[in-house]
């Protein structure tokens, strides 16, 4: 069955998938990429697809279009098996304001239904809807690296920490703002920070009082991995580490990142069964071998013509 559901999804792939096909043949060209109006995606090298949040005239504020628009940009590189890791951005000054309010009030203070129990389903589920906008970039299989400028506000910090490497410039600063405009963060901050800074102290400081995080105390508690001096400086290092990891094996390198994800969240007993189911298929992979014979020739990495997952 699942042989047939693979070679009849390749089969008909170009068939539901035309518009991403098309955004693979384009680059940044200072402007969203068709088919999106918030998202502008490029292939600044081999491997590597670049998504830059591309609403700069309006700080990157998160409208009605982004939530959607990045649940079809991820989804589509999920699929994608020229991708082997991503880069995320913002284009502008900042990297994202967060929530457009002015766009979205109409989903949030608006619900549907005709009484309370009406709503509240309806408002659950639009909820859902917005949670997985950045879920999904959980769910890609390739790893997320995201390069931070400037102020990440309320919704930057959900998909931030929905990332598996995060860098940002030394004016960097990010805030969770969702209780000074009357809400809990509810599509994804509460559940990833904690376990991205590992204090729940801080966490509960930063969620409750709403105060701005400098890119010091980010890189001193664990949010941020790398503080690079401007946003030229931080792009640079966002690419050479994305060119790292794609010159890996993608079986590896998705591997881990899966069984990353699972450790987080189960016992330790239960992520290693989970590890050795996986690999009990994934180590039959000629990538092992191509690997080890790279290493005997002193050879790099990045001369392994691994292919493509």
């Amino acid at each position: 069955m699942a042989a047939l559901l693979r070679s009849m999804f390749m089969k008909n792939r170009s068939l539901w998938q035309p518009s991403f096909c098309a955004v693979r043949a384009m680059s940044t060209s200072g402007g969203p990429t068709p088919p999106f109006s918030t998202l502008s995606v490029s292939h600044p090298a081999s491997a590597v697809t670049h998504v830059e949040l591309h609403r700069p005239e309006k700080r990157n504020a998160m409208n009605r279009a982004f939530w959607s628009e990045m649940v079809d940009c991820f989804s589509q590189i999920a699929l994608d098996s020229e991708c082997r890791v991503v880069v995320v951005s913002g284009a502008g000054k900042i990297f994202t304001a967060g929530i457009d309010l002015m766009d979205m009030a109409g989903d949030v203070l608006q619900p549907q239904g005709d009484d309370v129990a009406r709503m509240s389903w309806n408002m659950r589920r639009v909820i859902a809807k917005y949670q997985e906008t950045f879920s999904v970039i959980e769910k890609c299989p390739k790893p997320v690296v995201v390069a931070v400028h400037g102020a990440c506000v309320g919704g930057g910090v959900d998909l931030i920490t929905a990332c598996d490497i995060r860098l940002c410039t030394q004016d960097a600063w990010f805030q969770v703002k969702e209780v000074d405009i009357g809400l809990a963060a509810d599509v994804g901050t509460l559940q990833r920070l904690p376990k991205v800074i590992g204090s729940r102290s801080l966490v509960n400081e930063l969620a409750l009082t709403a105060r701005k995080m400098y890119s010091d105390e980010a890189k001193s508690c664990g949010l941020v991995s790398r503080v690079f001096s401007d946003k030229e400086a931080m792009m640079a290092g966002a690419l050479e580490l994305a060119g790292e990891i794609a010159a890996r094996s993608p079986v590896a390198v998705q591997g881990t990142k899966i069984n990353l994800l699972y450790s987080r969240d189960h016992s330790v007993p239960e992520a290693l069964d989970y590890m050795a189911t996986w690999n009990m298929s994934m180590l039959q992979t000629q990538d092992v071998v191509k690997s080890a014979q790279a290493a005997m020739e002193k050879k790099s990495p990045k001369e392994v013509p691994f292919s493509k997952l």
